[in-house]
Order: structure tokens, then C-alpha cells, then sequence
């Protein structure tokens, strides 16, 4: 199979699809790598890297376009949607819930799109979005650190505190990865913690793990109401996969914050979980709505590019040999949760929770994939 990874093209997005080692696995395994100049050379994965691993190295996105399967990190930018044809096979992160827009033009374009955030294994985890949620978890508190300094219009906030004076108070909305990532680093700088979660046997983990250096309270809008005004650095970490995160946060409840506190809202490529929040880059990375500093980057892992690039690709290089190897149908067809990340497919919608927050037809993916 002619394999393809492009240059990212997002905003700072300086990861690559795959990395030397991975090219290589491919190679071995007998197919054909192909390579934008440049796609990794920001992290130090040079061309001549990536020739020492057997893979070609092309001069255009559209040499990439023309292989079988595109292996890449964020969803196709504008310059790319053109590029998209039926016969195509797109791994990579979607958040189409997100857009209806992207969504539409994918499905014009008939091209087959599996999407990383909604692939699942035999435990019915998420492999591939895992890593990534565990780095924007750890740099989530980063930067509210960072945005609650006063040249960012913080309130001047030290998260840890110092002898005589209390650490800031950070509340957590969530406790999956991102929710537990962000209280590991929270906890480790001193900071007063609190996370909001459903899930009693959630709960328990934190408590087994983090003891009386942070606190639990059962996710309701009470709770919400409390610790969200209360807090100095909110960190927005829920996630109900492929679809649109709910809006947990109401415009008056910012309004409640005190002026110069922080929203990072890691949801933010689901939609965002605050009335307030909309996408932000990292070239411009802050606004301030109601008094509240935002922070609603939608590539946060971006920012760790080195680090990211290959905790994600040693999740998603065994599918990529799958797909290549079996074919993309058998693979598919023999793995149920990877077809769980079939989104779409010949023009439909094969992803029920999407189809649902869209309201566009659904087609079951083993009947998409037989139009």
C-alpha cells in the first residue's frame, strides 16, 4: 500500500503523522512511504532521517494526497479539503462534532475517515486519544499558571502558593485522562484541588492515588456553581467520545469568577464545555470574556510537539501496519473497535453518536462499507 504524511498545516502544529521508526516498520512490512519534505524536520526528524528509514520523500501535499491511506495528526485544514477524493483513506484526529462545516465537506468529498479520538480497544478504552489527553491534561495546568500571571490579565495568582499565603484553587471538571493528568501536575505544584466527576469508582482512584492532597466532590450544578466561582484556574476536561461536549458552564457562572481567573477549557475541539468558550491557537492563545481569562486552544498538544508526536504515533503505528497490511476493509472488518473509528464513510455518516449530534442520517459502517 502507498502510504502518505503530510506536513501539518495548523496553527504551530509542529507534530508529524509518523516518525522515522514508524516509516520504517512500514517499509519492512513492504509498503511504499511517502513523505512531505519537511513534515517533521521542526522536532528534529529530518528528510534524511526518514530516507535512512526507506521512505520517499515528496516536494507537494498533493504527491501525499495521491497515496491510499494519509496518516496525519489534525483534521484536513482549508488548502487540504480539496486534496480529499473517494478512494482516499484519512487516519487521523477529526473532532467533527465540533464542525458541521468539516463534517459536510468530508462527506462531499466521499473520502473514508477514520478518526483517532473515537477508536477503542478490547477494554473499550480510547488508545489513540489517550496519549494526547494525557499531555493536554499536564500542559492544561501549565498554562493556567501561565494565563493567571498579570501580563496575560490574570489575577496574579501562584498556583503553589508560598509560606504564609494560600495556593491558588484549581477545579477540574472531568476525571478521565485529561481530569486525572491535570490534577497530577495541580497536586505536584502545591495547588488547593478539586475535581468534579460522576463516576463514584473515578472518585476512588484520585482518592487511592492523590490522598488528602486533593478532593472529590460528585459532579452536579451545584457543585459546578460552587467550586467553578470559587476557583482561580478552571480546567474544563470532559468528554463523551465523538460527540459535542456538554455546556457545563453558563455564561452568569463565569460572570461569577473573580476578574483575572482562568478557563482552560481542553474540550474545546469537542465544542468547549463553557458558554464563553471558542477556539483559540497557539499564535493567539488568550481572550478574556466576562473578567475571565480563556484559554481555548484546540491543538494543545502541539505545544510539546516532540514529546507528543511520539506518544501518539507508538499508539497508532500498529493500526497504520493493520490497515496496510490487511487492507483497509479486513483490518476494519476484523477489529471492532477500529471500526469504531470509521466516521465516515462513501458519503455517510457511520458513527451513530455523531450522526445523533449532527442530526444527518446514519449508515452502519459494515453497510457503508459495502456501498
Amino acid at each position: 500500500m502507498r502510504i502518505g504524511v503530510p506536513r501539518e498545516i495548523k496553527d504551530h502544529e509542529f507534530r508529524v503523522g509518523l516518525t522515522p521508526q514508524g516509516a520504517r516498520a512500514l517499509r519492512e512490512a513492504g509498503h511504499e512511504v511517502c513523505i512531505e519534505t519537511h513534515a517533521g524536520a521542526a522536532i528534529g526528524f529530518h528528510d534524511a532521517h526518514y530516507r535512512a528509514a526507506g521512505a520517499g520523500i515528496v516536494a507537494s501535499p498533493q504527491e501525499v494526497y495521491a497515496c491510499d491511506l494519509v496518516i496525519k495528526v489534525k483534521e484536513p485544514q482549508a488548502s487540504e479539503i480539496a486534496l480529499l477524493r473517494e478512494g482516499l483513506v484519512l487516519f487521523c484526529y477529526l473532532h467533527l462534532a465540533a464542525s458541521r462545516e468539516l463534517t459536510e465537506q468530508l462527506l462531499r468529498s466521499r473520502t473514508l475517515c477514520i478518526a483517532y479520538e473515537t477508536v477503542r480497544d478490547a477494554s473499550g478504552n480510547l488508545p489513540l486519544l489517550t496519549p494526547m489527553s494525557a499531555v493536554a491534561g499536564r500542559l492544561s495546568i501549565q498554562m493556567g499558571a501561565w494565563a493567571l500571571t498579570m501580563a496575560n490579565g490574570g489575577s496574579g495568582v501562584l498556583l503553589s502558593g508560598v509560606p504564609g499565603v494560600a495556593p491558588g484553587r484549581v477545579a477540574i471538571l472531568g476525571g478521565g485522562v485529561v481530569g486525572f493528568n491535570a490534577a497530577h501536575i495541580a497536586v505536584g505544584m502545591g495547588a488547593d484541588v478539586t475535581v468534579l466527576e460522576r463516576d463514584v469508582r473515578r472518585m476512588q482512584h484520585f482518592e487511592e492515588v492523590f490522598g488528602s492532597r486533593i478532593k472529590t466532590r460528585y459532579s452536579d450544578a451545584a457543585a459546578i456553581d460552587e467550586c467553578v466561582s470559587g476557583a482561580d484556574l478552571v480546567v474544563g476536561a470532559v468528554l463523551l467520545p465523538g460527540k459535542h461536549a456538554p455546556k457545563l458552564i453558563s455564561r452568569s457562572l463565569i460572570q461569577s469568577m473573580r476578574h483575572g481567573s482562568v478557563l482552560v477549557d481542553v474540550a474545546i475541539d469537542q465544542g468547549g464545555c463553557a458558554a464563553t468558550s471558542r477556539p483559540t491557537t497557539h499564535s493567539q492563545p488568550l481572550y478574556v470574556a466576562e473578567g475571565v481569562v480563556h484559554y481555548c486552544v484546540t491543538n494543545i498538544p502541539a505545544a510539546t510537539a516532540h514529546t507528543s508526536t511520539q506518544a501518539l504515533t507508538q499508539a497508532t503505528l500498529p493500526y497504520a501496519l493493520a490497515l496496510a497490511g490487511k487492507g483497509i476493509q479486513r483490518a476494519l472488518l476484523d477489529d471492532a473497535g477500529l471500526m469504531e473509528g470509521l466516521n465516515l464513510c462513501a458519503g455517510h455518516v457511520s458513527y451513530r453518536p455523531l450522526a445523533e449530534d449532527m442530526s444527518l442520517p446514519f449508515v452502519a459502517a459494515k453497510q457503508a462499507l459495502a456501498l
